[in-house]
């Protein structure tokens, strides 16, 4: 067995254990192995391990290892030039880091020449640090209503990071970011469909889980540093 399977294994158990403190059903939570950095090599063992969905942060990246794996499902979870929309949509089963108005807007205009629907999350900066990307709840709202209109493009949750350190410090930002998702839920229209929670890495999926996590994107703790 691998390395990439041994860690396979023991995130699967841990996935586990955070889903049955939850009182949820693991089937529930997806992982997508985060690839950024990682080989081809690893890649193809974290396949043989069982891994079908990866993340990507790069639109080469990206466009390199889904040309390598077709078979796979890729996600777009990095943040997502403008001029790279192309790169990107109608590859992505979801892109995760629409992290404003306009971006939001381009990857519709794409996708509408490449004649797709392109599934899509709202990044969201529940934390309010300077440092990070994402809208904050009014400019997410204000998505929610437009993609209302968008017809290129399929809102289907929202994304967020959480502060470093420690996991259970990261429990208020995830469980607002829960509360967020309910509130626009309210906000029905053909184009949205807000069901998906992208939240939790390697350090704090366990708490992401607990606190409503559909997706969590790990990397390290597949991978190794």
């Amino acid at each position: 067995m691998s390395a990439v399977a041994e860690r396979y294994r023991k995130v699967l158990r841990e996935i586990a254990d955070a889903a049955d403190v939850a009182g949820r059903d693991p089937a529930d939570i997806r992982l997508v192995a985060v690839t950024k950095t990682v080989g081809i090599t690893e890649v193809a063992q974290a396949i043989a391990a069982g891994m079908h969905e990866f993340g990507e942060n790069r639109a080469q990246e990206f466009v390199g290892k889904h040309a390598l794996f077709p078979d796979e499902v890729w996600h777009f979870i990095g943040t997502l030039q403008s001029n790279k929309v192309k790169q990107v949509v109608g590859k992505a089963a979801l892109i995760h880091s629409i992290d404003s108005l306009g971006l939001l807007v381009e990857v519709d205009r794409r996708a509408r020449e490449a004649e797709v629907v392109q599934p899509v999350l709202l990044e969201v900066n529940v934390s309010g640090e300077r440092t990070k990307h994402g809208m904050t709840y009014d400019e997410a709202e204000d998505a929610v209503r437009r993609a209302c209109a968008l017809p290129g493009i399929s809102v289907r949750g929202l994304m967020t990071m959480a502060p470093l350190g420690r996991p259970e410090s990261t429990r208020r930002v995830f469980r607002e970011c829960s509360h967020w998702m309910g509130r626009l839920q309210s906000l029905h229209c053909d184009a949205v469909d807000l069901t998906e929670l992208s939240m939790g890495m390697s350090n704090d999926f366990p708490v992401a889980i607990e606190e409503g996590a559909t997706i969590v994107r790990v990397g390290r703790a597949l991978f190794g540093r």
